[in-house]
């Protein structure tokens, strides 16, 4: 019966005016929405009593609500946030990795130099306070950091909780760091040890008024995550696997780091690559992945997860994306969100090598050049 089907749509007995093309679409689509339904419902149902969630989330309300983090921010200011203790090494174990300590600050410069940007238009944000963290994580596990608490990525925390605000006030916002997609509310990993995503998007909805009245479809999703580091979002996946107010597409490759098939579940749109993907093949299935993804819903709020670990030559992504790829990438999400009028968060995230810097660069240049940012100095 079931090859039957499959052979039936293959041939000219659909209808002449329904391509090949917008059948997949349309079973994709569908797809996606039963599967997340269904996943959703079974997962709500070992969520804790009415009480003891209230009181949480009052908790987590008030936490947000008296928070420093979202202050006004002058209009000579460009919304591209960075602070100069993002480079800060964490205690020394970034000899014996890789990874580029400093490519934050590298970027900034290499748009200082060029012309593009001024030093003093850049948005330097606050550290994230306890207080802060508590809305996602919990004592036990801030607890447990504290003879590692890394002083860099609690401030890159504030900026991506920041950037959320700048996006909804200017369309878009970059934080010149931040990402850290595989930590989730109780459990660090990868380099990531607090959750900012997740943060991020709590206090969105409780501080930018983002409502239901968005989506086009009796779905309530309100924010989409776009994740295009070359490794899973396994932390942003299991905060949200109760929440059908978010939306994660997630494109990576499946056969490296995390391996985290429960999270996995969790993903609305999963679009999966192997080691060895090159720039055109990249670049196709995500096209085919945002055309899926724009007819879900309109998002109120995009959190662009923009790792450069996809970059060919890099040790951990094992992609094979040519830097040009990585501009393209990064303008073809641009554009999906202006098309809905989406405000924008990027993060830069993941990126284990010293041009990745270079590269970032390059990619926002690009952006402000094709109008979809403007990082020009005040005049």
């Amino acid at each position: 019966m079931t090859s039957r089907v499959e052979t039936m749509i293959g041939e000219s007995t659909w209808p002449l005016d329904l391509g090949k093309s917008t059948v997949y679409m349309v079973l994709t689509i569908t797809a996606i929405k039963l599967s997340h339904s269904v996943i959703r419902y079974f997962r709500s149902v070992k969520m804790s009593s009415p009480s003891v969630t209230g009181d949480a989330a009052s908790l987590r309300r008030n936490r947000i609500l008296s928070t420093k983090l979202y202050f006004d921010v002058p209009l000579s200011k460009v919304p591209l946030i960075y602070s100069p203790a993002y480079d800060i090494a964490f205690l020394g174990i970034e000899k014996l990795h890789p990874f580029d300590s400093s490519k934050w600050g590298r970027v900034c410069r290499f748009l200082i130099k060029d012309g593009e940007l001024d030093k003093t238009s850049i948005v330097e944000p606050l550290e994230a306070s306890n207080d802060d963290l508590l809305v996602v994580h919990s004592e036990s596990y801030l607890n447990s950091l504290k003879n590692s608490r890394n002083v860099a990525m609690i401030i890159e925390v504030g900026g991506t909780i920041l950037a959320a605000k700048l996006a909804k006030e200017q369309g878009w916002a970059i934080n010149v760091g931040g990402g850290f997609h595989h930590c989730s509310s109780e459990k660090g990993g990868g380099f990531c040890a607090y959750a900012d995503i997740s943060l991020c998007i709590h206090y969105a909805f409780e501080l930018l008024n983002i409502s239901r009245f968005g989506c086009i479809s009796p779905s309530t999703y309100r924010v989409m995550i776009i994740d295009l580091d070359a490794h899973q979002g396994n932390g942003h996946e299991m905060d949200f696997s109760n929440d059908s107010q978010v939306y994660i597409l997630d494109m990576y490759n499946s056969g490296i780091y995390p391996f985290d098939y429960e999270a996995r579940r969790y993903i609305d749109q999963k679009v999966e690559v192997v080691s060895g993907t090159k720039t055109d093949e990249y670049l196709k299935k995500l096209d085919e992945a945002l055309e899926v993804a724009g007819h879900m819903f309109v998002p109120e709020l995009v959190v662009y997860n923009a790792g450069t670990d996809i970059l060919d030559g890099d040790p951990l992504g094992r992609l094979k994306v040519s830097p040009e790829g990585v501009t393209a990438r990064d303008e073809k999400v641009f554009k999906f969100a202006r098309d809905r009028n989406a405000p924008l968060v990027m993060l830069t995230s993941g990126g284990y090598m010293k041009t990745s810097a270079r590269v970032i660069a390059d990619s926002i240049l690009n952006l402000s050049k094709k109008g979809l940012i403007d990082i020009s100095s005040p005049r």
